[in-house]
């Protein structure tokens, strides 16, 4: 069983930084919370879509592992988010600035997927990066 969701987790990340398909990943009532504001998405292809956006429309960008262990029922990726700013993102227009923050998320995990992520994602470091020191305060 630990093995299988080992699998998940290699799968999943793998599919995260080709920028494939994660929604099968995921639980269909999987919960994403940012740990720093306490937003949820709710089910699995809002979770995805919510990802995707945050990849690819927002900013263009990539995770960079650190390091993925799964124990159990849960994981934890640390990982850079690497990438240029493209789109209005926390009331900050466009800039193409390249930014790397350090995060981590923590996974809740079952025999359906992915349940629950965590992640910790300094939002007022990101929003520094951009010039918008004031408004992530």
């Amino acid at each position: 069983m630990a093995g299988d969701r080992q699998q998940l987790m290699t799968d999943y990340v793998a599919a995260l930084q080709r920028r494939g398909d994660i929604t099968p990943y995921f639980a269909p009532d999987v919960v994403w919370r940012t740990m720093e504001t306490g937003e949820e998405v709710v089910g699995a292809a809002n979770v995805a879509g919510y990802i995707h956006t945050f990849h690819t429309v927002l900013f263009d960008a990539a995770a960079r592992l650190r390091s993925l262990v799964v124990a159990d029922d849960f994981a934890c990726v640390e990982a850079d988010f690497v990438g240029r700013h493209t789109a209005e993102f926390a009331g900050v227009p466009p800039t193409g600035v390249e930014v790397e923050v350090a995060y981590c998320v923590t996974y809740g995990l079952s025999g359906a997927g992915i349940t629950w992520l965590h992640a910790y994602l300094p939002l007022s470091q990101l929003l520094g990066q951009l010039g918008a020191g004031a408004a992530a305060g």
